[in-house]
């Protein structure tokens, strides 16, 4: 006699081969800053609401969904926002999360400094930080804000209360900040506790509408990535290869730095083990893809797994190889 349920591993496997280890929850639409480029975790163009709190979903729901998601064999969560610092009971969220699972969280940084210690004791193991650019006046031209030396308290702050290894997203800018990469590499160059993210600018949500000379902005920016990482290769004398997306980590000079090219990438796609959680509770299979969300509001135990097992097999590459002609 047979119970009809799907194994772990088989709910958790899409339609291409690709299992999720990794899910990526955003506590909150709401933010602090006002980033140029953000993409809003791809709720701005999948009929969420930003700005709108009080349908963010609650830590009694996220903590359900946790562990569901831990019971069906996730071995990491990363948490993320808008800003995730914003919410009042994040330590509670952190704390819901069992201690066998990689826990980490994307932040910018900017209330990190007060709060860096208190998510470690939290069980919290790491941190991501946006970081575009070193310079104040620039920092403030791409997030609206002038808050670059609380960002860079917080990352400190961070690397003492052993939030390690601390990953500082660059996100590449042409024209903007792509003089800086250099200066990037020094901040980290000696420093065990850090690692340099390099981010290929992902043009959706219209992000750029009202930004003077945007073609110029966009036009060879993944080009402009792509060149970079060549050099790096180049002058790297050790590169591993990372799981998620089949990333590449180089060292160089004492510096390690990973590159992340999600546009137009195939291998990226091919190698996706995540799902992501917006803040009003859908199932995102894929940043770039919509209409294929799947609403967990008001769902448990079993129905709860019967939505992520939908959701992961609405799971599609963004990016497929050209049809043979």
């Amino acid at each position: 006699m047979t119970t009809g349920k799907k194994p772990v591993n088989e709910i958790l496997t899409d339609p291409y081969g690709r299992t999720i280890t990794n899910v990526r929850i955003a506590l909150t639409n709401a933010c602090n800053l006002r980033c140029i480029y953000c993409h809003h975790e791809g709720e701005e163009i999948n009929g969420c609401s930003r700005n709108n709190t009080h349908i963010q979903m609650t830590k009694e729901e996220i903590a359900e969904l946790i562990g569901v998601f831990a019971e069906l064999g996730v071995t990491t969560i990363k948490l993320t926002g808008g800003e995730p610092t914003l919410r009042s009971d994040l330590l509670d969220i952190i704390r819901s999360i069992p201690p066998h699972i990689e826990s980490s969280m994307t932040t910018n940084g900017t209330l990190l400094a007060k709060m860096a210690a208190d998510l470690k004791e939290a069980g919290l193991s790491r941190v991501n930080i946006s970081l575009d650019t070193l310079h104040r006046d620039r920092y403030l031209k791409i997030t609206g804000r002038d808050l670059l030396p609380d960002v860079l308290a917080g990352i400190d702050a961070a690397i003492a209360a052993g939030l390690t290894p601390v990953k500082l997203n660059m996100v590449i800018l042409k024209g903007i900040n792509d003089d800086e990469i250099e200066d990037f590499f020094a901040y980290v160059r000696g420093r065990k506790d850090l690692i340099l993210q390099i981010i290929e600018l992902m043009d959706i949500n219209g992000w750029a509408d009202n930004i003077d000379h945007v073609d110029d902005l966009i036009r060879g920016n993944a080009d402009l990535v792509g060149d970079l990482e060549k050099d790096i290769a180049s002058r790297s004398t050790k590169v591993t290869t990372r799981r998620m997306h089949h990333r590449r980590k180089y060292c160089l000079d004492n510096a390690e730095v990973e590159v992340v090219r999600p546009m137009h990438n195939l291998e990226f796609c091919a190698n996706c083990n995540r799902l992501r959680v917006t803040s009003d509770g859908k199932l995102k299979p894929c940043l770039l893809r919509t209409g294929n969300e799947v609403d967990i509001r008001g769902l448990h135990g079993e129905d709860l797994k019967a939505a992520i097992a939908k959701a992961v097999q609405n799971r599609a590459p963004y990016f497929t190889p050209a049809p043979k002609v």
